[in-house]
């Protein structure tokens, strides 16, 4: 069965992704079963329930919403059973949205039921097969249909299906935004040759014992039969890679190889290089006593930093690690409450003296500022923040939930003002040069990046005032919210990793 390691994978993407989960495999004779709910993976599956899921592959997925509700029936994976019974999930965003949820219902006919950009994906997977007309298809039609999906479908997105009785699928999108790769390992069984896996970071992959993980390339997918036979093609010529930049910051595991680069070894520069900031803007104000991380994901950064500056390094923050991050939580308020539960300072390492804190970036601020005031609450002289990501001034449009440029702390705004509105005594910030230095560090071959959060810049097109106006007024927080209320759930079938075994 796949279920109990679809299980193990959504639990070690958790960090991706706390809003919902769900995860639906095939049987004999191409029967489907589903289990998906709102809430953490621990919460939606216990054992009573993978027991149900029976068959050996499988597709499962771990929700964080950035379009539409907060409402478990947009748990993914989806599924439509015209042609072929097709089970789909994706990480990402779509840019023209709006238009492909006109082309589905005035010339495919196809009825969208939520307001996620996965259903739309599907769908669109979906009318590309239904046109072959055939009652079986094969690896050449499917190769046509998500070309047919990389020609109308501008974002960024890693997808993975499934066809039953057919095999799974993953491919990635012509900008290579989104991360996925997959992996393989010889079968338990025998007589079935080889398992693999597809996943959005390569610790799945690992803590599941399968080697050999291999990022897709941009425009590029990958089949895989239930035969086991695995097929490949880059169905875009000349395809421009530029991914996603905050991977690295903020979103992947530091265990996780992502195109080639250790996420590790990433933030470990990242460190370095904020280190070289901080020291050049101080000068001879150097004044700090000691660098403090905001845990987890700072750590690393943090300790770096540290041995740079040959300042001493301690842990002031005590984590709850039973409460999600804060960053992917839907709505501000929530997000705020959160912030204390979460985080415990001591005095003993605070108290009297002059604290750098150190962070992996400063979106909204919510966290920066409730840290900078338990520092202050904690007896420090002064509080410095530093940020090893660049100002974010801008919002994300290709499945990150910073969509208002006005929610953002930086926007329209000089660090002095910044550090004011944080209560800190000064704030630092990575340079965007120091950061991509980091990264092409550990793979120079990535000549361009996805930083449209820093520079503004967004990589695919099609993303003008007008479109960030619409996106403003689809995901503020306070529409987020009202929706959450009033949202009843709707019909299904009774941010992934995917398995053949």
């Amino acid at each position: 069965m796949a279920s109990p390691e679809l299980f193990e994978g959504l639990g070690m993407l958790q960090h991706r992704g706390q809003d919902a989960a769900g995860i639906i495999t095939c049987g004999n004779k191409g029967r489907l079963y589903q289990i998906k709910g709102s809430g953490m993976v621990r919460d939606v599956f216990d054992q009573p329930k993978l027991e149900q899921l029976v068959g050996n592959m499988g597709v499962g997925h771990v929700r964080y919403p950035t379009a539409g509700s907060s409402s478990s029936s947009e748990a993914q994976p989806f599924y439509v059973n015209s042609p072929y019974g097709i089970t789909f999930a994706h990480n990402g965003n779509l840019v023209n949205a709006d238009e492909l949820r006109e082309f589905l219902d005035k010339d495919a006919h196809r009825h969208i039921n939520t307001d996620s950009d996965s259903e739309l994906l599907l769908n669109i997977f979906a009318n590309n097969l239904q046109k072959t007309g055939k009652s079986r298809i094969n690896e050449e039609d499917i190769f046509a249909a998500i070309k047919g999906i990389f020609d109308v479908c501008h974002g960024g997105y890693s997808c993975v299906a499934m066809i039953a009785g057919f095999g799974i699928i993953g491919f990635r999108d012509p900008n290579g935004i989104r991360p996925i790769g997959f992996a393989k390992r010889q079968s338990q069984s025998p007589s079935c040759g080889m398992d693999y896996m597809f996943a959005s970071e390569s610790v799945v992959c690992d803590g599941c014992s399968f080697s050999d993980f291999e990022d897709l390339k941009p425009g590029e997918a990958v089949i895989v039969n239930k035969n086991g036979t695995v097929s490949r093609r880059e169905l875009v010529p000349n395809a421009s890679f530029t991914p996603c930049i905050f991977e690295y910051v903020y979103f992947s595991r530091p265990d996780s190889i992502i195109d080639g680069i250790s996420v590790y070894k990433c933030r470990l520069a990242m460190g370095e290089a904020l280190a070289d900031e901080v020291a050049r803007k101080m000068g001879a104000d150097m004044d700090i006593d000691v660098i403090i991380p905001v845990p987890d994901t700072s750590r690393v950064a943090a300790l770096q930093t540290a041995y740079k500056l040959d300042i001493t390094y301690r842990e002031g923050f005590i984590k709850n690690r039973y409460i999600g991050r804060t960053f992917i939580m839907p709505g501000q308020a929530l997000r705020k409450k959160t912030v204390r539960r979460k985080f415990n300072a001591m005095s003993l390492e605070f108290a009297g003296k002059n604290v750098l804190i150190v962070d992996d970036s400063i979106v909204r601020g919510t966290t920066s500022k409730e840290i900078v005031q338990m520092a202050r609450e904690a007896g420090a002289k002064k509080v410095y923040l530093a940020s090893c990501a660049p100002a974010i001034r801008y919002p994300n449009v290709y499945g990150i939930d910073m969509p208002s440029p006005h929610e953002l702390i930086a926007y329209n705004k000089t660090e002095d003002e910044i550090a004011v509105a944080l209560g800190a005594d000064r704030v630092f910030f990575q340079g965007l040069d120091g950061l991509i230095a980091s990264c092409n560090k550990f793979n120079p071959s990535i000549k361009s990046w996805d930083a449209a959060v820093f520079d503004g810049k967004y990589v695919t097109g099609r993303v003008d005032a007008a479109y960030l106006k619409h996106l403003e007024n689809l995901r503020a927080d306070d529409k987020k919210s009202t929706e959450d209320l009033q949202s009843p759930e709707v019909l299904g079938l009774h941010n992934f990793n995917l398995q053949l075994k």
